[in-house]
């Protein structure tokens, strides 16, 4: 018989974004499955907090995420090459690693829950990993949506996503460098997973960006302006900030001015 993989969009950060439907799926896990990484035990933390509150009795269970290699993707501006190869086998093993622990925590029939910041399906690899998993355990995934860090970003922000009429781009800053922002990817411009602060090279000193790291969390960071006037203190922020909390998650919104 199938197992289930509940997969719980929990937001950006904030627990008040937790919606009423990830309450009731938390309550339906036979077990929770948390990829647990030292540099970020925080975001271990978070989600335990969550569920001490909205599945107290259920097992939590911390699997030991699988290390990635980065050393021979450095420097690649596009998803091929050494970069798609090392994210693939890091798939790989922890589909493996979640494999043999769902096997272990979770009768066949049951479910298996795993928080997710933000939505499942945007710009992360819960559902990837699951997918391989299925292909040692059957497994089937259910999805319960969450608020984006798209959303939280603009309501930090007090902003609109887009202006009237306008197209909106989402993408990364791997995709950025490679491809540059330019009127046709859209006035707005939405990049996420850049630890290069690619802007810097990309971006005309006269857009302006809305930049925000930790949304949602007492730690939230936020800096608007013109790239040529924030662009290099957004930079410093940034650093600073990894450099103390050991991790950072960020994103921002690049807008071109209007004629």
């Amino acid at each position: 018989m199938s197992r289930t993989a509940l997969v719980i969009g929990i937001g950006a950060g904030d627990p008040g974004h937790v919606t009423l439907g990830a309450v009731d799926a938390m309550g339906e896990a036979d077990a929770f499955f948390v990829l647990d990484k030292p540099s970020a035990s925080s975001l271990t933390d978070a989600r335990q907090a969550i569920l001490a509150r909205h599945a107290p009795d259920t097992p939590v269970i911390l699997v030991p995420d699988p290390p990635r290699d980065r050393s021979a993707e450095r420097g690649e501006s596009r998803p091929d090459g050494a970069y798609a190869a090392n994210v693939d086998a890091w798939h790989d093993a922890r589909a493996q690693a979640l494999a043999a622990a769902i096997a272990e925590h979770v009768p066949e029939g049951g479910r298996a829950g795993f928080l997710v910041w933000g939505d499942p399906s945007l710009y992360d690899s819960t559902l990837r990993v699951i997918e391989r998993v299925g292909a040692v355990l059957p497994i089937a995934p259910k999805v319960i949506p969450g608020i984006t860090s798209v959303q939280a970003l603009t309501a930090a922000h007090a902003i609109l996503l887009n202006r009237v009429g306008e197209p909106i781009h989402i993408t990364t800053g791997r995709r950025l460098a490679g491809d540059g922002f330019s009127d046709g990817a859209g006035g707005n411009t939405v990049v996420m997973l850049d630890a290069d602060c690619t802007f810097r090279r990309t971006a005309r000193p006269t857009d302006h960006i809305y930049w925000g790291a930790y949304l949602g969390t007492p730690e939230e960071i936020l800096i608007d302006g013109p790239v040529g006037e924030v662009g290099e203190r957004i930079a410093r922020t940034r650093a600073q900030a990894r450099e103390r909390h050991g991790w950072i998650m960020d994103i921002y919104l690049l807008r071109r001015p209007t004629a």
